[in-house]
């Protein structure tokens, strides 16, 4: 992976994380009540405004004359960890 361009990288890693979320949702939403669609829709998010700024994960820096507001969450459940490790594996094999 040397010798690719960052944005290429960044695109495939961050395409197989939507995948891999969207078949976990799907997966939860098709399984019956239980252990297994816990396991599937369980996910850890991590939000920077939450450090920083106010609870709702949103860093609102105010002029008086214009408001700026950032902010940036991940989601992460076991499917698409397996999508991002399912494309960085494909990745190695594209120039």
């Amino acid at each position: 992976m040397k010798n690719r361009d960052i944005s290429l990288i960044t695109l495939g890693l961050f395409t197989g994380a939507i995948i891999g979320g969207v078949i976990g949702n799907l997966m939860g939403w098709m399984l019956p009540e239980g252990v297994v669609k816990d396991f599937f829709l369980t996910s850890v998010n991590f939000d920077i405004g939450s450090s920083f700024g106010s609870d709702n994960g949103i860093i609102i820096i105010d002029f008086k004359i214009i408001t700026l507001k950032f902010g940036l969450s991940l989601s992460l459940n076991f499917t698409s960890v397996i999508g991002l490790a399912t494309a960085y594996y494909i990745l190695r094999f594209f120039r």
